[in-house]
């Protein structure tokens, strides 16, 4: 399903934005070794820590890579330095190729593309084969820029790759030396690779995520089937409850008087009476307004409407819907003169308690 799909395709860029920034956060906060590698002119690399976690200072230790590996082997408290640290790599000049480059003003914010598109015609391998950078452009006249641009063979990298992998670095990166202008040296980044998340391999923050927002959806959807049921119960409570206190109000009109005189018996029979007046303001709103009541009788628990209306049978049901009304019915024939703007109904409806006490 294409909506599943995109669904899905963009919850995972979330997560893995979501990864990488706390990656990126603890990384930055967090205290770790960063060990530089100068490689010489007799393929040999001298490692300087430069700046350290946890321990005292370490010499500087000198070797060379035999397929990834250093000979002579590391001391332990140099592979300590390693785990988890960053390395950074200066290449030796004779391991790259450096070019000087100039391109329009207007093409600086293009120029990744604009490099890489050109980089079989500037250099003797292939974009697969190569890594490069380039330095800051400074302007010249005419409205262009110049450039440096320092390139080696993917090849070159890989032994500095599975040394730092071997030791279990965090990442990698490797930098060519050009000279500036005061005789100086700056450096040019030709190859950066992360190798492992700060937050270390046991920890897979990707699946903690999908975990977490699993865990908080379900208990969403969990506390709204809770709160409709406790709603619905709560409900069906209340309406229980009004029920009794309208039946134990009647019960309490109609409970039999210590005193059996005439204005007790009157009492009492006011008390069992509805309330005309409430019967007839509960009919006036039960009742559409194209209907006319002519006659209205209250007889004990019973009361009679006859009237004109557009659609007798709606009645029986709006009445029905009133709960003050019960068991509503024809009580004779609904008919229809010439004469007459509607129908001619005549309905009985049983009067609930829900009036209290008469007046």
């Amino acid at each position: 399903m294409p909506v599943m799909s995109e669904i899905k395709a963009v919850f995972d860029g979330w997560i893995t934005t979501v990864a990488n920034a706390v990656d990126f956060a603890l990384g930055r906060y967090a205290r770790r070794s960063q060990i530089l590698l100068s490689e010489g002119e007799d393929q040999t690399f001298t490692a300087r820590l430069t700046s350290v976690r946890k321990g005292p200072d370490l010499p500087d230790v000198s070797f060379r890579l035999v397929q990834g590996r250093p000979v002579p082997p590391l001391s332990s408290a140099w592979e300590t330095a390693f785990r988890g640290g960053r390395v950074e790599a200066v290449m030796a000049p004779s391991q790259l190729l450096f070019r000087s480059l100039d391109f329009p003003k207007q093409a600086v914010d293009f120029l990744d593309g604009m490099i890489r598109t050109q980089i079989d015609r500037l250099t003797p391998w292939t974009p697969d084969d190569v890594v490069f950078g380039w330095s800051p452009p400074s302007v010249l006249a005419n409205d262009r820029v110049e450039l440096t641009l320092a390139a080696t063979s993917r090849q070159q990298i890989q032994p500095l790759v599975q040394l730092a992998t071997s030791m279990g670095a965090e990442s990698i990166a490797a930098f060519a030396l050009y000279p500036v202008a005061g005789g100086t040296l700056a450096r040019i980044r030709v190859f950066h690779q992360p190798l492992r998340r700060v937050v270390g391999r046991a920890l897979d923050l990707p699946r903690i995520l999908r975990l977490t927002l699993l865990s908080t959806g379900l208990a969403a959807a969990a506390s709204m089937l809770i709160a409709a049921y406790l709603g619905n119960d709560l409900d069906s409570e209340r309406q229980q409850l009004m029920r009794r206190i309208s039946e134990r109000r009647v019960a309490l009109h109609l409970a039999p008087s210590a005193s059996g005189s005439a204005f007790d018996l009157l009492a009492k029979r006011k008390q069992m009476s509805p309330s005309g007046v409430l019967v007839l303001e509960a009919l006036s709103r039960a009742l559409p307004d194209n209907t006319y009541v002519t006659e209205l009788r209250i007889e004990g628990d019973k009361v009679q409407v006859v009237g004109m209306t557009q659609d007798a049978p709606s009645l029986i049901r709006l009445i029905e819907r009133s709960p003050q009304f019960a068991r509503a019915t024809f009580f004779a024939p609904t008919t229809r003169a010439q004469n007459e703007p509607g129908e001619r109904f005549h309905i009985e409806a049983r009067i609930m308690p829900n009036f209290g006490s008469g007046t």
